[in-house]
């Protein structure tokens, strides 16, 4: 009897001590910590805020973090801010940080400094776009604020205006069930911004091709072993007018092994693409990159560019399907193959650069294998891309090239091979043609030992000064095993300024 009245007694107590604690902690509000763009005013995602107690917090897309822990409540916490290309100012011992009261309801807002030329604008793709948004009761500006197909994270985008709307299809792409997720290229739909779309610098509305089960459904499963990844999509129209989408897609296995290559076409009713040829993965001309067209004496071409255009094809639908008619800018004999490459020179000794059909186009690999044997001179070289501001020489990986109205001139986005990280620094160049040749650049974003590949220009999106772009942020390749929650293996946007005082000395001509 006295035993449970003792444990009657110490219940009650138990449930005073908890009514207590829900009284100090209110279960409902959060406190809101808003960082600003110091110069244009806007909220910027991707920046960490970090306690004393090592209690971490990311702001979503629209530059804020919703804080409901309850043990700060009623505190003030001083939080260590950091992100990537970003400045907080230090305080007199060296901290990059801020005091703040935290209480329930409130907010702080806190201006940061870009480093960046280019401006961070919004996640693109993956959970929790904006979650805490969401979480403050306040109105995202897209429609799928938290959770769009059950998408995750995904790899590198490729689009195409096709049939009145923006097509966009990925890589590799994960989901919250399961770890493995979906690698045979998930896709999408949006409005352009003049169909009643939403205006790019706040977001974009996908609307993704869903299977039974609401997931992304695959859009290029192509027969064989291993992931599907597609390239050069190409909007062509045939005889009749109609038009029809294409692309070059490549099976991967064994991590980054290709053992095919081949031509696919997208079917309407079917949500999917449909392979229409397949070749050896050794073919020198394929489909690749990020497609452009440009008009030489004449004659309409659709380029496919990577940070240079340097593969091409007539824009019919007969000559994208018909590996014979591709070009390559090349120094090769004709003929020539990266495997035993031989320089063509005329009878003065000087070398030949043209457009050559069957024949490999320079790249930096190829390129360096030319230089490292002797049949190039550093001064003969195509690829010389060099810091705008130091000199210092650049190597490319991947980028894509467009035409600026603005400039007038031909603008290549790039990730640099083994920069200050290994694939997260991004630069800007400019030419007179779409091949080049590229000399200066100028650094236009960096990360601190994180990637960020693959970068794609929206060139439908860009209107006068202002260029939109965007690239996969991960982890991978850069030797950092920590993931950024809800960022990491996704597509953010940016925006550049083209008349950034910054970006001048890339603009001379060398």
């Amino acid at each position: 009897m006295n035993s449970l009245f003792g444990q009657l007694s110490l219940c009650s107590a138990t449930i005073a001590l908890l009514s207590s604690v829900t009284t100090a902690f209110p279960s409902e509000g959060s406190f809101a910590i808003r960082v600003l763009d110091d110069v244009t005013g806007r909220g910027v995602p991707l920046v960490e805020l970090k306690t004393v107690a090592n209690q971490r917090f990311i702001t979503d897309s629209a530059g804020v973090v919703a804080i409901r822990e309850p043990e700060l409540f009623g505190q003030t916490a001083f939080f260590h801010f950091s992100s990537h290309g970003y400045e907080f100012p230090k305080d007199g011992f060296g901290f990059r940080g801020k005091q703040i009261k935290v209480e329930p309801g409130g907010e702080a807002t806190l201006k940061i400094k870009r480093l960046n030329i280019a401006e961070r604008l919004y996640r693109v793709t993956g959970a929790g776009i904006y979650a805490d948004t969401v979480l403050l009761g306040e109105k995202p500006p897209i429609a799928q604020p938290l959770l769009n197909a059950q998408v995750s994270g995904s790899d590198s985008v490729v689009t195409a205006i096709y049939r009145g709307k923006l097509h966009w299809f990925w890589g590799d792409t994960n989901r919250p069930k399961y770890p493995l997720g979906l690698f045979h290229v998930p896709g999408a739909t949006s409005r352009l911004p003049s169909d009643r779309g939403l205006d790019p610098t706040v977001g974009v509305n996908l609307d993704y091709f869903v299977g039974e089960d609401g997931f992304a459904k695959a859009t290029c499963k192509m027969p064989g072993d291993g992931p599907t990844w597609i390239f050069g999509l190409t909007v062509l129209k045939d005889g009749d007018g109609r038009e029809r989408l294409f692309c070059g897609y490549m099976k991967v296995r064994n991590l980054l092994e290709v053992y095919e290559r081949g031509i696919a076409e997208f079917d309407d009713e079917r949500q999917e693409f449909v392979q229409r040829q397949k070749f050896d993965k050794d073919v020198p001309l394929f489909p690749d990159g990020h497609p452009l067209r440009h008009t030489v004496d004449g004659v309409e071409y659709i380029y496919f560019s990577e940070a240079a255009a340097v593969v091409r094809v007539r824009t019919t639908v007969e000559a994208f399907r018909d590996l014979s008619q591709y070009e390559g800018f090349s120094c090769l004999v004709p003929g020539g193959r990266e495997k035993s490459p031989e320089v063509e020179r005329d009878a003065a000794g000087k070398v030949v650069w043209a457009w050559k059909r069957d024949t490999a186009p320079i790249r930096w690999g190829l390129q360096e294998k030319l230089l490292k044997s002797g049949q190039l001179q550093p001064d003969e070289a195509w690829l010389k891309l060099a810091d705008a501001d130091t000199g210092k020489p650049l190597t490319a990986h991947a980028g894509s090239v467009t035409w600026n109205e603005h400039h007038r001139r031909w603008v290549s986005i790039f990730t640099q091979h083994f920069g200050s990280s290994l694939l997260g620094e991004i630069w800007y160049s400019e030419a007179d043609a779409p091949e080049g040749p590229w000399r200066k650049a100028a650094k236009i974003v960096t990360h601190d030992k994180y990637s960020f590949y693959n970068p794609m220009q929206h060139s439908y999106f860009s209107a006068g000064r202002f260029l939109f772009f965007e690239g996969t942020y991960t982890h991978t390749f850069s030797g950092n095993t920590d993931q950024t929650p809800r960022y990491d293996y996704n597509q953010i946007m940016y925006r550049l300024d083209l008349d950034d005082p910054r970006l001048s000395s890339s603009r001379k001509t060398p």
